[in-house]
């Protein structure tokens, strides 16, 4: 079955890539098994949950923090070595929580330490995206994306098993260690992977400050990147902040048990990788069109969850939900490498990653009190008008629905990809 993507000219049969995607496999599971070990630290060390919801949040605030330096730097050097760097950091981090959980170290050391662990995100995360597109042709980007996106959906189901496991056999501290053997696994993988074009020594580049405005200034003029990014914004911010805050507390009191809110998780992930895998096949002109249509199926969580009806009704919301994101992986990531020249797309994948997402901890903030004054259900019934409108009126820019320059025809693509090959 598996034996048509290795074979000459498919995905997996670019040595590179192959060796890109088993890294990411192992960095995923290692890294979605660390908070699995890290609350029973913190909780055995005598944390709240208060404790553990502030220092998980100061892996996802640095992160956000620090991503746009990461994405500058991914374009001033080599991104397989910035990776490299990236994922061996972290995993010393991992080690060394090790000694610190042994020997219950206060709650502000290991919060220090996960703090650091969201600055080796910030680097890795831009110069990941950006490096696939030197690994494959261009019309292999699509199904290298979803890939990628794939193994990040099983890494997160699987990952917090593997740790549990974990947890239960050797218990935390040995699990840091685990972490920390995945993390150096996955780089060493890295290092098996043939050096990328010669980029621009950083002496002969401008200074770190002009090249984050060239940055900020090129996603500002690309009105389809910068309408998409300022949308997605609000959006995280509304309505997948007051799924992620209420999902758990909903789900929880109607049926009385945690079972549901596991369930509707998985199913999000399963839903997700299909369209993904649809997406991916699916051809199209208008791929933006395609991917806001998808991205308007994530309605149905808030939908389920402001009518909690029965637990096979949520769950298959959750279901129809993920299905919203395929689009996403198949579509605007490989628009981004196609369309943004390569010495700029660390830099526009890190706008991308803050500009989504550097709203959402405010959103989160915002859900307690804002239901106490509206509602539960009305809260939600607005989220699911406010992401369906936005999904419209996004689509009404300039370059959208093509997610590429609509002044260049079809016929400067096509001498760009002759060019290409």
């Amino acid at each position: 079955m598996f034996k048509k993507y290795f074979e000459p000219g498919a995905l997996f049969s670019y040595k590179d890539y192959r060796n890109f995607f088993l890294s990411g496999m192992i960095f995923v599971i290692g890294s979605s098994a660390f908070p699995i070990a890290l609350a029973v630290t913190i909780l055995d060390n005598g944390g709240s949950a208060s404790d553990l919801g502030l220092i998980l949040a100061a892996r996802v605030f640095a992160g956000t923090l620090f991503m746009l330096v990461g994405g500058v730097w991914s374009d001033r050097l080599p991104r397989k070595w910035v990776m490299i760097g990236a994922d061996a950091f972290r995993g010393f981090l991992a080690l060394i929580l090790v000694v610190i959980s042994a020997n219950h170290m206060p709650l502000w050391a290991i919060g220090l330490l996960v703090f650091l662990m969201g600055l080796g995100d910030s680097f890795g995360a831009p110069a990941g995206s950006a490096f696939v597109p030197s690994l494959l042709p261009d019309h292999l980007l699509p199904a290298g994306n979803v890939a990628r996106g794939i193994v990040a959906k099983v890494g997160s189901i699987v990952g917090p098993g593997v740790g549990g496991l974990s947890v239960a056999i050797v218990g935390a501290d040995y699990t840091f260690a685990v972490t920390a053997f995945a993390f150096f696994v996955g780089t060493s993988l890295l290092l098996r992977i043939a050096n990328e074009p010669p980029q621009e020594l950083v002496e002969n580049k401008p200074t770190f400050i002009t090249e984050l405005r060239e940055g900020l200034k090129f996603v500002w003029g690309v009105k389809w990147i910068a309408a998409s990014i300022f949308m997605a914004s609000f959006q995280l911010m509304i309505i997948v902040a007051a799924e992620e805050v209420l999902t758990p507390v909903i789900t929880r009191r109607e049926f009385n048990t945690n079972s549901v809110f596991a369930i509707s998780a998985a199913v999000f992930s399963l839903g997700a990788m299909i369209s993904a895998l649809i997406a991916v096949r699916f051809r199209t002109d208008k791929p933006g069109l395609v991917a806001y249509s998808l991205w308007s199926l994530f309605a149905f969580a808030p939908l389920v969850l402001a009518f909690p009806i029965s637990p096979t009704i949520v769950i298959c919301g959750f279901f129809l939900a993920g299905l919203s994101i395929g689009g996403w992986e198949a579509y605007w990531v490989t628009a981004i490498q196609r369309e943004v020249p390569q010495e700029m797309q660390g830099r526009v994948f890190s706008i991308d990653m803050v500009g989504s997402s550097g709203l959402m901890p405010l959103g989160m903030a915002l859900v307690g009190p804002i239901i106490v004054i509206t509602g539960e259900r009305n809260f939600l019934l607005f989220t699911i008008a406010f992401h369906l409108l936005a999904c419209y009126l996004v689509l009404l820019v300039p370059g959208v629905k093509e997610l590429r320059d609509p002044t260049k025809s079809k016929a400067d693509y096509s001498q760009g990809e002759q060019g290409q090959s």
